[in-house]
């Protein structure tokens, strides 16, 4: 591994002041809530609050469209809005979240979606954190099925 990669101890990591254990914990809580809610607010069809989860900037990859990704809030709400009315449940877990500094993580997550018409698509996110004025919001999530 790249001595530039490695955090220093009670130092820096890539430039940032680093974070206490305390802070660290704090992010990784903040950011798998963010993954939680995100399923449950994609459940309930709340499309505006789904959407408000994301930077302004934002970028999503559906995990049924990992190649076509959508970028921008604005483009995000759009995509949720466009879709024909559905159920869903998302099982999301092994929530791992890696905090890079005071104000970014990143993370990754594994997810069942079930739905009344199909099998079950098991799958991944992952995803890039931003502590924004609002909260910590994704920057980046990008989905991929497994099967």
């Amino acid at each position: 591994m790249e001595e530039a990669s490695q955090p220093a101890r009670g130092g820096r990591h890539r430039g940032r002041l680093a974070v206490t254990p305390d802070e660290s914990r704090a992010i990784e809580w903040d950011c798998a809530r963010l993954v939680a809610l995100y399923a449950n607010l994609n459940d309930a069809a709340r499309w505006e609050e789904v959407a408000a989860l994301y930077t302004e900037d934002g970028i999503m990859t559906r995990p049924t469209a990992p190649d076509a990704p959508i970028v921008g809030r604005a483009a995000i709400l759009a995509a949720f809005q466009g879709r024909p009315p559905r159920k869903t449940r998302h099982l999301c877990s092994n929530v791992v979240v890696d905090v890079l500094s005071s104000t970014e993580a990143c993370g990754e997550s594994a997810m069942v979606l079930f739905t009344p018409e199909g099998p079950p698509l098991a799958g991944s996110f992952f995803d890039r954190f931003v502590l924004t004025a609002d909260g910590w919001r994704f920057a980046e999530r990008r989905g991929s099925l497994a099967f």
